[in-house]
Order: structure tokens, then C-alpha cells, then sequence
């Protein structure tokens, strides 16, 4: 981190991160109001940042120092951004909210697992390459697929392969689940948000989809229960990880010097972050002062300082996955295993649907929602 500090590299990719962050807030406004003539901007700022990222990025040659620090926005930034979202939830609030998400992510990773490596054998795809898509189209993208590689001895192309596919229909899945959630459950923004949470790939596109559906349609409550649903699937990775090594490895064995006293480093940080921001808004809601010094305006204030915060830090995030987005390496992914990561993407998404539509709303409103 000091090395990065002293690098003037590191320091331009992250302002222009910063630019293209900023510019995305002033375009959406514009072309929302004097373009399509609303009153009020429907063109997310995060979708806004997204494309200028990408348009950047493949249209102008850029740097190849500037890659750390958009790495840096890409990644640290974004998970800063996931932990102040906890703010926004009491831990009963979020607790419920994983009670509702826990089966139906059990289930779309369960099926996921099997049915995404069966097609792979079918177009005669390694196993590792099989598995690697699996489990990034089925628990958390590119982080999952870099926790399994070792395990199952995976090649780096790969590994470069899958990620490729994760992030392609990964980002396509960003921009059109939000208006197809909406449409499908636009009286409850609930399901929209298990949706997201379920269906999309990474916790950054998760995040993206979640304010795109907020700022778009004006309902926080499916952001806040995509990102809950988004850390639930992040959490399975521990219990995964075992069955991911016995169904995917080249001899069926488990690589134990690669898997073993690693459990524990599968928890993200961000999400018990987030469990303590969720407990920090629990405690400071109790009682007539927060903590025993804030009085009730002072503390919503806080509050909203802390949301504003973290949707900063993910529009910074958006811009630099934006400008991180290359299609020329897309490109290289090859036709088979392009069309599994489409399989993977459209199963995943449809299973979903399916299990929301038929038992989300019972188990929602058992809950309490």
C-alpha cells in the first residue's frame, strides 16, 4: 500500500475514476431531463459510470500503470461501499432478509453446480474450465473462481477464460435484470431485490443492479435486500468449496495443500463489516439519544452521511469496472465456452425466477417482511 501511495500511476487511475464517476452524475441528470424531458432523471448515475467506463476503455489506449488504481477502486473501494450499506439495516432487518434469501441461494447454487458442469462434459469442456464457470456463474464470480483454482489445479487460461465469461454476461445481466425485475415484480420490490441478488454474478454487479433499480425506480428496499442476498451466496462459498474440489478436480481428489486451514479466509471482510454497521444502526436506534450523545436529528444525520458514503464509493467502483472492461480479451473466450457461460447465466437467472415467483412471497411474508 505505501508502494502505490508513492506511485503517480496509482493516483491517475483513481482520478480518472473520480472523473468519470463525477461526469456520469452531471450526464445522467442531463440527459434524463433535457434529452428525454423528465422532471426528474430516470438514467442511473451507476449505469452512467458503467458505460463511460467501457467506452473509455475500448476506445482509447490507456495507461498500463493505471491499472492499480483502478484495481484499487475496482475492489477495496467497492467492498468499503458493500460495509457502509450496513447502515441502512438493523440486524433484524437484515436477519430476516437472509432467512428469505438462504433457500432459494441453497437451491440456485445446488442446481447451478450440477447442471452447468453436465452441459460442460456434454460440449466436452475440461473439467476445470467446466467447474470454473459453475461456481462463478453460481456463488460469486471471479472471487470464487479464484478461491477454486488451486483446488482443482485449473490452468490460468482457464481461469482467464471463465472469469471473461463471468464478467461479459455478468454485466449484461447488470443492466437488463433491473428492468426485467421490475417488470416481472414491480408491486414488490422485494422479489425484484432476491432477483438481483440471486441471479447476477458478482457482488459489484449486484451492487450496481441494486442502485440502478433504486435510483430508477425509486425503491432502496430491493437494494438492501440484493446485497443481503448478494453476502448470504458469498458466505456458501466455505461450505461449497469441498464439493466444488471432489466434482471438479482432474483426479477427484481434494488438493488438501491447497484447501486446508483456509476456511476462515473465505469470510470477507466486507461482510462482517456490514454486520457491524448493521449493528451499529440497531444500537443507535435504541433509546431517545444514540449512544447516550445523539440526539435524533444529529444521528439521522449520521446515517444519511454514512448511506451518501457508500453509494459514492460504489459509483467509484462502477466507473473503474467500467474502465476495466476490455471486449478485445472477451473476445478470446472461444465458442464453447461462450456458449456454457450463457447457459450458466440464463439457467441461474431462470431458476430464480422460478423459485421467487412460486415460494418467495409465503416465506416473505412468514418472516415478517
Amino acid at each position: 500500500m505505501t508502494n502505490s501511495l508513492r506511485n503517480p500511476f496509482w493516483w491517475a487511475g483513481i482520478t480518472l475514476t473520480v472523473v468519470i464517476s463525477v461526469a456520469a452524475v452531471y450526464l445522467a441528470e442531463w440527459f434524463g431531463e433535457a434529452v428525454l424531458g423528465f422532471a426528474r432523471s430516470p438514467v442511473s448515475a451507476i449505469m452512467m459510470a458503467i458505460i463511460l467506463g467501457i467506452v473509455v476503455a475500448n476506445s482509447i489506449r490507456l495507461p498500463a500503470g493505471l491499472g492499480t488504481g483502478l484495481q484499487f477502486c475496482s475492489s477495496t473501494i467497492l467492498r468499503i461501499g458493500i460495509m457502509l450499506l450496513g447502515i441502512r439495516l438493523s440486524l433484524l432487518g437484515a436477519g430476516r432478509f437472509t432467512l428469505v434469501a438462504l433457500p432459494f441461494v441453497i437451491v440456485a447454487i445446488t442446481v447451478g453446480l450440477f447442471v452447468v458442469g453436465f452441459l460442460g462434459r456434454r460440449l466436452k469442456l475440461s473439467r476445470q474450465l467446466s467447474g470454473l464457470i459453475a461456481v462463478g456463474t453460481s456463488i460469486c464470480g471471479a472471487t470464487a473462481i479464484v478461491a477454486i483454482a488451486p483446488l482443482i489445479r485449473a490452468k490460468e487460461s482457464e481461469v482467464s477464460y471463465s472469469i471473461a465469461c463471468i464478467t461479459l454476461f455478468g454485466l449484461i445481466a447488470m443492466f437488463f435484470y433491473p428492468i426485467l425485475g421490475h417488470h416481472l415484480f414491480a408491486d414488490d420490490p422485494a422479489l425484484a431485490g432476491l432477483f438481483l441478488g440471486t441471479a447476477i454474478h458478482e457482488t459489484a454487479q449486484v451492487a450496481g443492479a441494486g442502485l440502478m433499480y433504486e435510483a430508477q425506480y425509486n425503491e432502496p428496499l430491493a437494494l438492501d435486500i440484493a446485497t443481503v442476498t448478494k453476502l448470504v451466496r458469498n458466505l456458501c462459498m466455505i461450505a461449497v468449496i469441498p464439493l466444488v474440489g471432489f466434482l471438479y478436480s482432474a483426479d477427484r481428489k481434494l488438493d488438501s495443500a491447497a484447501g486446508s486451514d483456509r476456511w476462515w479466509k473465505m469470510i470477507p471482510w466486507f461482510i462482517v463489516g456490514f454486520a457491524l454497521m448493521s449493528a451499529l444502526r440497531t444500537v443507535g436506534d435504541l433509546g431517545d439519544r444514540a449512544f447516550g450523545v445523539l440526539d435524533p436529528d444529529q444521528w439521522q444525520a449520521l446515517v444519511q452521511f454514512l448511506r451518501s458514503a457508500a453509494e459514492s464509493c460504489l459509483l467509484l467502483a462502477m466507473a473503474a469496472i467500467g474502465l476495466t472492461s476490455m471486449f478485445a480479451s472477451m473476445r478470446q473466450i472461444g465458442p464453447r465456452p461462450f456458449l456454457l457461460g450463457l447457459f450458466a447465466a440464463v439457467f441461474i437467472g431462470c431458476v430464480s425466477l422460478l423459485l421467487i415467483s412460486i415460494f418467495a412471497k409465503p416465506l416473505i411474508a412468514a418472516v415478517g417482511l
